[in-house]
């Protein structure tokens, strides 16, 4: 039975294929779904088995599963363009009668009431309407979406943010890489539904004062207004639809809809969850790798 990883190349599909390395998964069973071959070529080295498809080319995804395998979807990062993108690997693994359907969608599923969250909402219902044996794995967000842009926030001495004072149960990426293994390697997991996310929740002004503790920097948190946040945002270079997602993003967060601590990734992963404070720690030893 092989186990098959979508968007093998990205952040997060790299860390799964780790993992299911780690967990002795024979490299021969495991087969990474990638756009560009050429970005994959130490998979292959590895004996993992590459199969080229591009979520924007439904033809290409025609036998890129077969009957039995379980598969990680791994949702698309190019948002507004993802439910198509997913109703063709959702086709694929349905004419294929794959085994398991693994779906990285969001915490909160149907209460997560963000924009960011819909296409993963109707992603959901696709799955649910093809009959497959699925497993929803609800994401909360990353350390990372915060950690990796720490220059920035260096450079200035504050968060910027227009969450109030709103909280947010966050995890590392290879918390949630390591549940998505303990799915795709175990059992009993069909038809269950994982709200994921860290076992702390915590606020933009503790994130501030992490960040002040370890660097050293007299680092605030500045709340601003929704207006203002998205100018920054484009000003930063972003695009103005993602950074409007972006503060929408933290008008949830400003609701509760990232906070919840349901303990599940813990339990699925067997250990804590990494602390935000190990994450900043890893950032800033990174950044100071780079000066």
């Amino acid at each position: 039975m092989s186990i098959v990883v979508t968007g093998a190349t990205g952040n997060l599909g790299r860390l799964v294929i780790e993992g299911l390395l780690a967990a002795q998964v024979p490299a021969g069973d495991i087969a990474a779904v990638v756009r560009d071959k050429s970005k994959a070529a130490d998979l292959a080295e590895r004996g993992i088995e590459l199969r080229i498809a591009d979520y924007n080319a439904p033809e290409t995804l025609s036998g890129v599963f077969a009957a039995g395998e379980r598969v990680l979807m791994i949702s698309g990062s190019e948002v507004g363009q993802r439910v198509p993108q997913h109703r063709a690997i959702v086709d694929a693994a349905s004419t294929a009668n794959v085994a398991l359907l693994a779906y990285t969608s969001i915490l909160g599923g149907p209460d997560a009431d963000f924009e960011l969250a819909a296409e993963h909402n109707v992603t959901e219902q696709l799955i649910l309407d093809s009959g497959l044996p699925y497993t929803f794995l609800r994401n909360g967000w990353y350390h990372e979406n915060y950690t990796e842009h720490l220059a920035p926030v260096l450079e200035h001495g504050a968060v910027v943010a227009s969450a109030g004072e709103g909280r947010v149960a966050s995890a590392s990426r290879a918390d949630y890489a390591a549940a998505a293994v303990a799915v795709l390697t175990g059992e009993g997991h069909e038809g269950q539904v994982y709200e994921l996310s860290g076992d702390v929740a915590w606020s933009f002004a503790e994130y501030a004062a992490e960040i002040a503790a370890q660097s050293g920097k007299d680092i605030s948190y500045a709340n601003v207004p929704a207006e203002q946040h998205l100018a920054v945002l484009t000003g930063a270079g972003l695009p103005e639809p993602l950074a409007a997602v972006l503060v929408d993003v933290d008008a949830g967060i400003a609701r509760g809809r990232l906070a919840r601590t349901t303990g599940e990734l813990a339990r699925l992963i067997g250990r804590p969850t990494t602390p935000m404070s190990e994450a900043i720690a890893a950032a800033l030893e990174g950044l100071n790798r780079q000066s």
